[in-house]
């Protein structure tokens, strides 16, 4: 058996598959998945698991560089927007529009997580960082200086 909390196998597979720059879509229970993405589904019933629990076991198994939310989310649901920003505190983040979310960017993304959450503007868009010290861990190397903050 894997070591790590994470156990569902095609997420695990999913998030082993990421690499840098790709886009992870973790969404609430409604939201319109192309039918030409790859859909890692868990739920099950209304808020069943919910956001914070779906992204609670993938930040601990996920190195995220930059995460995106809709525009809307600050004023409409703050409480998911301070669960997403006490889950992955050391990114960088953009707002997008939530049209925008739902129509282009979808199409793009390498996965998408759905969830069971019934939260307003609950779709959380991951994308795919690097170990920034294992990469700039050999003798010579020098690291960008948006990387560099992240040695010290």
């Amino acid at each position: 058996m894997k070591s790590g909390r994470l156990l569902n196998a095609e997420l695990n597979h999913a998030i082993a598959s990421m690499g840098h720059g790709d886009l992870m879509i973790v969404c609430d229970a409604g939201f319109p998945i192309p039918l030409d993405v790859w859909r890692v589904d868990l739920a099950l019933v209304p808020d069943v698991p919910d956001l914070e629990t779906v992204l609670t076991a993938i930040s601990e198994a996920f190195i995220a560089e930059k995460v995106a939310y809709a525009a809307e989310m600050a004023t409409n649901n703050a409480p998911l927007l301070a669960k997403v920003h006490r889950l992955f505190p050391d990114v960088d983040y953009e707002t997008v529009p939530h049209a925008d979310i739902l129509g282009g960017i979808a199409s793009k993304a390498k996965v998408i997580v759905r969830t069971g959450a019934f939260d307003p503007w609950g779709n959380i868009l991951l994308y795919s960082g690097v170990d920034v010290r294992a990469w700039f861990s050999k003798p010579g190397t020098i690291a960008p200086d948006y990387y560099a903050k992240k040695l010290k």
